[in-house]
């Protein structure tokens, strides 16, 4: 069976601060977090692999890193806007930012015809994660399945907050046989001693615990998921007030927890205690490139990546 990689990495990055983070060098020999993501990806099974990034900066990332990793595997573009929204709707007035993970999926909806895994550019997951999705999927996933077949990596949440500043993240919600039950977009989540902060969407203190599974954008869809994310959108477009025309995202855990309380999906939680690492903050740049050392030091990585 055909798996593909779908990478994102359209996102603005206004917390890091200088700089395109999706394209800042970490490795010894110039390599940038994606370039160890699709090396794990690969090295698992995946067999294709699409980027969504945005058309201004497409030159510079070709450049870096897509013509490098076409010489690999199958490389596909798409590529996130602003203005590609369902008929009827128009971009707000001050509206900046793009619409949300749920959107950028989207973009590869003509693209992907195959399970597919999706991550995060900017985020390092360890090579655990990649080879339990890849066997899920090719092994376990019923694509023709009334419901959608889903997974995701679950990863403990102490083991992916940054020193630097609070994080955002999907708090999950786990039954016993592992299956997802619910998961929550949640904000401001720190460490506060041995205890988690973290606040709602509104602002408002929630409870967390530092060993909860919580979700990094890192799930194993099928290609009738597409389905879901076209209704969706939609329906969260109409639902924004006028802040939301402003700041709202249609983010993808929204969108699967949709899914799962409507009984239309189910997902599967593969458990990983590799520990993330990723490039929120700036001031996070120097942990992550000391991390992929210690990784080229342990045999996990070569020195040169390609």
């Amino acid at each position: 069976m055909n798996t593909t990689l779908v990478v994102m990495a359209a996102g603005i990055g206004s917390r890091f601060g200088k700089g395109i983070k999706q394209l800042e060098p970490v490795g010894p020999s110039g390599e940038i977090i994606m370039d160890y993501s699709i090396h794990d990806a690969m090295r698992a099974g995946f067999n294709k692999v699409v980027f969504i990034t945005r058309k201004e900066i497409e030159g510079e990332f070709k450049e870096i890193i897509g013509n490098r990793i076409s010489q690999k595997v199958p490389v596909e573009y798409a590529f996130q806007d602003l203005a590609d929204l369902p008929e009827g709707f128009s971009v707000p007035a001050n509206r900046k930012k793009p619409w949300g993970t749920g959107q950028a999926i989207l973009a590869v909806k003509d693209i992907v015809k195959e399970p597919f895994l999706v991550i995060n550019a900017d985020d390092y997951y360890g090579t655990e994660c990649f080879k339990l999705i890849h066997d899920y999927m090719t092994e376990k996933m019923d694509v023709s399945a009334p419901v959608y077949d889903m997974c995701m990596a679950g990863f403990i949440l102490k083991n992916t907050l940054s020193d630097n500043g609070a994080v955002t993240r999907g708090i999950c919600d786990v039954t016993a046989d592992s299956m997802l039950s619910a998961v929550t977009e949640t904000f401001d989540i720190r460490m506060n001693g041995n205890a988690v902060e973290a606040k709602d969407g509104e602002g408002r203190p929630v409870h967390a615990r530092a060993e909860q599974y919580v979700s990094m954008n890192m799930w194993g869809l099928p290609p009738a998921f597409f389905g879901a994310l076209e209704k969706g959108f939609p329906e969260f477009l109409k639902g924004l007030d006028e802040k939301g025309k402003i700041k709202g995202e249609y983010l993808l855990p929204t969108a699967v927890d949709a899914c799962i309380q409507s009984r239309k999906g189910t997902v599967k939680v593969l458990p990983t205690h590799d520990k993330w690492f990723g490039l929120t903050y700036h001031e996070d740049l120097p942990a992550v490139q000391s991390a992929i050392r210690e990784l080229v030091k342990q045999g996990v990585y070569p020195e040169k990546l390609y």
